[in-house]
C-alpha cells in the first residue's frame, strides 16, 4: 500500500505540473454542456439531470483514455520508466498507482461539468443520489481506464494519441452518450449494449434519476472490464519482455 501511494504522489506531481492536460479532458464535455445542453434541456430538471450525467461519463472516458493511453506512452519514452521498473515493487503497485491518479484527474475533469449544470440548468439530484453516482462512476469506468493503459503500454507517444482521439468520440456516440436516454438514433440503439460506455451510462442515469437499468449493458460493461484488465496486464508484460530480454 504504502509503494502504492508513493507511485500515486509521484503521477500526480508530475500531471499537475502541467495543467493542460486537466483542461484538455475537461474541454469538450463542459463545451458540450454549453452549447448543447443548456440550451435544449437547460429547463426540464430531468432531461438536464440525465445529460449531465452522460456528459460526466464521457468527461471520464476522455480523462482515462488520454490521461492513462498518452500519459503512459510518453513515460515509455523517457529514461526514468525503465529505472522504476528494475526496481523490487512488482506490477501491482504501478498499477494502483496510476489508477488512483486517473481518479483523481477524472474526478476534477468533471467538476466544470457539475458546476454549469448547477448554474445553468434545471437538474437536480439528492445527496445520496450524487454519492451513489460517485461511487457509480469509480466503478462504470474502470475498463476505460485499463482502455487506456493498454493503449499506452501497446503503441508509441504519437500511435496512442491518434488511436485515442479515433475512440473516444465513436465509445461516446455508440453508448448513446450524446442523446436522451430513449432519444437515440435506432442503429445507436442496436450497437449500444455492447459497448461499455451504455453500462456506464445507463448505471449513472439509473443514479440520477428514474432511469431502468436493462441487464446487458452491465454484462457488457463487466465483461469489457475483465478484457481490458486482461489486456492492459499482457501489454505491460509485452513492453517489460522487449525492454529487458
Amino acid at each position: 500500500m504504502a509503494m502504492t501511494l508513493v507511485h500515486t504522489r509521484y503521477q500526480l506531481l508530475r500531471t499537475v505540473r502541467i495543467p493542460i492536460a486537466l483542461i484538455g479532458s475537461a474541454f469538450f464535455p463542459a463545451a458540450s454542456m454549453i452549447f448543447f445542453v443548456v440550451p435544449a434541456a437547460g429547463d426540464d430538471p430531468a432531461g438536464a439531470a440525465y445529460a449531465t450525467a452522460s456528459m460526466v461519463v464521457f468527461a471520464a472516458i476522455i480523462s482515462n483514455l488520454f490521461g492513462h493511453g498518452v500519459g503512459v506512452a510518453e513515460d515509455r519514452a523517457q529514461p526514468w520508466d525503465p529505472y522504476t521498473r528494475t526496481l523490487p515493487v512488482g506490477l501491482l503497485p504501478t498499477f494502483a498507482g496510476r489508477i488512483l491518479t486517473g481518479l483523481v484527474m477524472m474526478l476534477l475533469s468533471m467538476v466544470p461539468v457539475v458546476v454549469i449544470a448547477a448554474v445553468f440548468t434545471e437538474a437536480s439530484v439528492t445527496v445520496g443520489g450524487f454519492l451513489t453516482a460517485l461511487a457509480v462512476l469509480v466503478v462504470a469506468t474502470v475498463p476505460f481506464m485499463l482502455m487506456g493503459l493498454s493503449i499506452g503500454y501497446l503503441l508509441s507517444t504519437k500511435a496512442a494519441l491518434a488511436v485515442v482521439q479515433i475512440v473516444f468520440f465513436p465509445l461516446a456516440f455508440a453508448g448513446g452518450l450524446l442523446s436522451a436516454p430513449d432519444a437515440a438514433p435506432g442503429f445507436v440503439k442496436a450497437i449500444a449494449p455492447y459497448v461499455p460506455s451504455r453500462g456506464a451510462v445507463e448505471l449513472m442515469w439509473a443514479a440520477v434519476g428514474d432511469f431502468e437499468v436493462r441487464p446487458l449493458p452491465v454484462v457488457t460493461l463487466v465483461v469489457w472490464t475483465v478484457a481490458m484488465g486482461a489486456l492492459a496486464v499482457f501489454a505491460y508484460r509485452r513492453d517489460e519482455g522487449r525492454r529487458y530480454r
